[in-house]
């Protein structure tokens, strides 16, 4: 089960990734050509916030059934000393839950806009930060953090 969970927290991560790039170029787009805030840019809003739910959904599985993160819980003290233990058992699970915090509230004050500027410069800044969260908190390859393949 654990592995199951692990290789669908690492196809996910690529969705949310992607999918939020691609809202925040149509964000972009739509605020820097005065567009109109089509039945497609809102599909995309809400599409990116629902991806994003679901791998927070399946990170907070995989964090609870961690051996990691276990190992943190019951010997927190000793694994502070560990920068890898203390990354994913704290400041990766703080930044990502931040990052969808921001994003669902981005997501929902794009909606709930008067004007399609609004929408397009609403979605853009929030979908933008919490991309920037995401993107720190991501143990890439070339991370100073802590750093992992990009597929295992």
């Amino acid at each position: 089960m654990y592995s199951t969970l692990i290789f669908l927290h690492s196809l996910t991560r690529w969705f949310v990734v992607i999918s939020l790039i691609y809202a925040i170029y149509r964000a972009y787009k739509g605020l820097q050509g005065q567009k109109t805030f089509s039945k497609s840019d809102n599909s995309i809003r809400h599409w990116t916030a629902t991806i994003a739910h679901v791998q927070l959904i399946i990170g907070i599985l995989v964090y609870t059934q961690s051996p990691g993160i276990k190992y943190f819980w019951k010997h927190t003290k000793d694994a502070l000393d560990n920068w890898d233990v203390t990354f994913y058992s704290l400041v990766h699970a703080l930044l990502m839950l931040s990052a969808i915090v921001v994003l669902t509230i981005g997501s929902a004050k794009a909606k709930r806009m008067g004007s399609d500027r609004d929408k397009f410069r609403v979605m853009f800044n929030w979908f933008l930060l919490a991309f920037i969260l995401i993107f720190i908190a991501i143990p890439w390859p070339f991370s100073p953090l802590s750093n992992r393949p990009y597929f295992r």
